[in-house]
């Protein structure tokens, strides 16, 4: 009867074991990660998808080109190479601040047009999950509405996403 009874046992444990290796059987899908670049302009932030980012500079000097468009704040040279480079703040009607040691240049590139855009500071580069970014607020402002792709969050601010080609063909037109 001994025997029955740690016969009966064994067969429970070995029964609970495999029912807990069973459930470490789950499959575990990594979700979707995207990196994002996000920089700030005045007191919000903002931020271009990783992959559109080719370099992130320290502020240098920036040589003006006479007729040149608007928002072009002129040219700067990346190891022999001419960049252009433009205001992102004139574009989406941001008030500019003043340039300050915490300033960079962003060379951008998308649709076969590169660039350089001048933000306040670049705050991070992160990869987040996919799902984190959000539709848009309808509310947004009508000049850069166009622009903005999502929004997600960041340090517990609010990120607006925005669409470096369509800034791109803004600049262009």
């Amino acid at each position: 009867m001994e025997e029955n009874m740690n016969k009966t046992k064994s067969e429970w444990i070995l029964g609970e074991v495999k029912r807990r290796k069973d459930l470490e059987k789950v499959l575990y899908v990594e979700e979707k990660k995207i990196k994002l670049m996000i920089f700030s302009l005045l007191e919000d932030c903002y931020a271009f998808y990783g992959v559109d980012i080719k370099e992130i500079l320290p502020l240098g000097k920036i040589t003006q080109i006479p007729g040149s468009h608007g928002l072009i704040l002129g040219i700067i040279n990346v190891r022999g190479d001419i960049e252009s480079v433009f205001d992102i703040h004139k574009c989406m009607g941001i008030p500019n601040k003043a340039n300050s040691h915490h300033s960079r240049i962003v060379i951008a590139a998308k649709e076969d047009i590169r660039s350089g855009i001048l933000v306040d500071s670049v705050e991070d580069v992160i990869d987040i999950p996919e799902e984190a970014i959000k539709p848009p607020l309808s509310n947004m402002d009508a000049s850069i509405k166009d622009f903005i792709l999502g929004e997600t969050s960041y340090k517990n601010k609010n990120v607006t996403l925005l669409d470096v080609g369509k800034i791109f063909k803004r600049i262009a037109a």
